[in-house]
Order: C-alpha cells, then sequence, then structure tokens
C-alpha cells in the first residue's frame, strides 16, 4: 500500500501533485493506492478515485521528499528558512510497499510516465464541465495574489503579464484576454484593463483547463488544468517559478520545469524546459550557486532580515502607487 495524506493548509494544487504523485508510485511498484486525511481534499468536481482509505497515517511508515535550501537576500523568508529549490528525490521512486508520501511532489520525473491515466484520474464530472471560455482568440490568466501579493520575490509584476500578453498576440493579433484569480481586486489593481473573473476554485479550475491559450503564475494550482487539458495549444509561464523576480538563475524549484510549457524570463524571452535544464545544470556548476551554497541561515531578529523587510515593505508601496496612478490614469483619458 503506498499513499498520501492530505493535510490542512495545503492548496489545491498541492493536494493534487501528492495525490498523483502517490498514485502513480503505487502503480509502478504494483501496490494499492491509498489516502488519508481526505476531509481537507475539497476536490468533488473531480472523478477520484481516492483509493483505500486510510482511518490512522501512524499505522504506515513515513516517507519525506528531501529538500534543498538555499539562503539569500531576496525575502525575509529566503534568509531565515531559505528558498526551496530541490529537484527530483530519487528515493520518491523508490519507496517501498506500506508507505505514505508527504513534501512537495511536484516533479514530473514522479508522474511523466502515467500521462493518459493522469487525464483520466482527474476529470471534471460531466455535470460540471464546461467550455464557456474555450475559444480560438481567447487567452486566460490565471493570477494568483492573496498572500502572494505582500512578497515582492514571489508576486509577478505588471510587466510578467504585459510581455506574456504581447507574446501570445503573435499568435492572433486579435487575441482577447481574461483574468481567473482569487484575488479579483488585486487583479484590477495590476491590469485594470483586463476583466477579472473568480467563479469559485472548481470552476475557475475548469477555465483554466478547456482554455486554449494559457498565462499561468509561479502557483501550482494551474499546473494540472494545464497538464490534462484536451483543448491547449500554448502555455507561458514564468521562468525561474516562483523566484521569477529575483534569480539569479536558481530555479524555486527545479521540480517545476515542465516539458510542455514555456518559459519566459524578465526581459520577455521565451525559453523551452529543456533549454531551462541546460541552463540550470549549468548554474549548479558555477560560482554563483557555490557562494550561496555556502550561505548560513539569518537570525530572524537579525539586523539584515529588518532591512530587507523593510526594503520589500517600499517596494509594495511603490507598486500599489503605481497601480493606482495607472487606474486614476486610465480614469483620466476616459473622461
Amino acid at each position: 500500500m503506498i499513499g498520501t495524506e492530505f493535510l490542512p493548509g495545503q492548496g489545491l494544487g498541492n493536494r493534487l501533485f501528492c495525490y498523483v504523485t502517490a498514485r502513480c508510485a503505487s502503480l509502478d511498484r504494483g501496490c494499492e493506492f491509498a489516502t488519508a486525511g481526505r476531509q481537507y481534499l475539497d476536490a468533488d468536481f473531480l472523478q477520484l478515485d481516492l483509493g483505500a482509505e486510510i482511518a490512522d497515517p501512524s499505522q504506515l511508515g513515513h516517507y519525506h521528499e528531501k529538500e534543498e535550501r538555499i539562503y539569500t537576500s531576496a525575502s525575509p523568508h529566503d534568509m531565515v528558512h531559505g528558498c526551496y529549490i530541490a529537484g527530483t528525490d530519487p528515493g520518491v521512486l523508490q519507496v517501498p510497499d506500506n508507505t505514505l508520501l508527504y513534501g512537495n511532489l511536484q516533479s514530473e520525473a514522479y508522474f511523466g510516465a502515467h500521462r493518459d491515466e493522469i487525464r483520466r484520474w482527474l476529470a471534471v464530472k460531466p455535470d460540471m464541465n464546461s467550455f464557456e471560455h474555450t475559444s480560438d482568440d481567447l487567452c486566460i490568466l490565471n493570477m494568483r495574489g492573496s498572500e502572494y501579493a505582500d512578497d515582492p520575490a514571489l508576486f509577478l509584476p505588471r510587466r510578467y503579464w504585459t510581455d506574456a500578453m504581447a507574446l501570445m498576440r503573435k499568435e492572433n493579433p486579435a487575441m482577447r484576454f481574461m483574468v481567473v484569480t482569487e484575488d479579483i481586486e488585486t487583479a484590477k489593481k495590476l491590469l485594470p484593463d483586463i476583466p477579472a473573473f473568480h467563479f469559485g476554485p472548481a470552476e475557475d479550475y475548469i477555465a483554466v483547463k478547456n482554455a486554449r491559450y494559457l498565462i499561468v503564475s509561479n502557483s501550482s494550482f494551474a499546473f494540472f488544468p494545464a497538464y490534462t487539458s484536451d483543448t491547449v495549444r500554448k502555455v507561458i509561464a514564468p521562468k525561474y517559478w516562483a523566484r521569477h523576480n529575483v534569480s539569479d538563475g536558481y530555479w524555486a524549484s527545479a521540480q517545476n520545469i515542465y516539458e510542455d510549457f514555456l518559459y519566459m524570463d524578465r526581459q520577455g524571452r521565451l525559453f523551452t524546459a529543456q533549454q531551462c535544464r541546460t541552463q540550470l545544470a549549468d548554474y549548479f556548476a558555477g560560482e554563483a550557486y557555490r557562494r550561496l551554497g555556502a550561505n548560513s541561515p539569518w537570525a530572524p531578529d537579525s539586523t539584515a532580515v529588518a532591512l530587507v523587510r523593510r526594503r520589500n515593505h517600499l517596494r509594495m508601496l511603490a507598486r500599489k502607487a503605481a497601480g493606482k496612478l495607472r487606474r486614476l490614469n486610465n480614469i483620466w483619458r476616459d473622461r
């Protein structure tokens, strides 16, 4: 028996990564699949087979995916807790019977051989499915706001979206855009000219899944809708994923390089997954990574952490002020 436990505080995307990776591991090892913590899954719109139910997870062995972190001054979090950069953990691919898997579990190496099965496992229930936003001239921007919005190392700036939209217009000069997000207020401030919607977690997932063109944020939510889509033609994602804004070559994390995504850097240039992997291997072999790897955690109450916190707060205020000026200019323009 191989499975996973859904935990409080996980987002839907994180829960689905745990589900898919554990189910693929059970399939590869010829073991029964099982899940615990089902009350936290909250994915009733999908036709999920949750396998055997584990009432007491302590009765099975636990395998925690190995982590790798570097300490950088990009954010207080990265200074104190480290930036998660881990790639594939071979131990996940060799997990023994009677084990529950825990961790990020987002590497395509864990599940890439079973894409057809995953499409069936994560099928949307027919009475929930909708193609209302499926169109050759519509691109969906899946923006993550909420807690991301106050972190300048994590929250994707306006330029990411406008550069990606410019690239999508090369596919179709008449391309229309809409934002699907859990944070409409932030989306309207960042991109006031683009209509923004939050239909609900299930409906947002389905809109992303059935899109033809996608620009996604550095969030796990959009991965499986895009990965299992029968309609999608092009997906643009941020290069360096959760550290798109600040990385000098590292990924946060290396697990988030996916074969069918195109990754855009801060200059608006696109890279294939293979190009990203090659560049990352070169980075790991270089001096910049060796210097970062030598860093130790900062003390949470240190002056350096306080200064970076203040710097990032000022950057957030500047971004919000720039957004307010754009909105005022739009109001003046439309008078």
